[in-house]
């Protein structure tokens, strides 16, 4: 059987057929069924959500009664969606990165 990975902490989290909206990860408590742990999640997006017809959701944290959520597959994480304080460390690593003299 497959795992997902936690928006939160990164942690394994079995993989099963459907997220109900008491599903929580075992390592950190988080509630998955949230817009954190959706394929369509996007901070960058309106309403950080690529779905245009699901409900706005203030609260991406915590559980909701979204008909549109699939879980994101893959290592998306808590790896592709850093905090505050750790988004522009990587984001200048990126930069020097792609600009490094030769």
């Amino acid at each position: 059987m497959s795992e997902w990975r936690c928006a939160m902490c990164g942690g394994a989290v079995p993989a099963r057929e459907r997220v109900g909206r008491r599903d929580a990860c075992p390592t950190c408590s988080a509630e998955l069924r949230s817009c954190r742990h959706c394929r369509f999640y996007d901070p960058t997006a309106y309403n950080a959500c690529h779905e245009p017809q699901a409900e706005r959701v203030l609260d991406k944290e915590r559980a909701n009664f979204c008909d549109y959520f699939v879980f994101a597959s893959g290592a998306r994480g808590a790896t592709e969606a850093p905090g505050p304080a750790s988004s522009g460390a990587a984001a200048r690593a990126k930069l020097d990165a792609l600009f490094r003299k030769s």
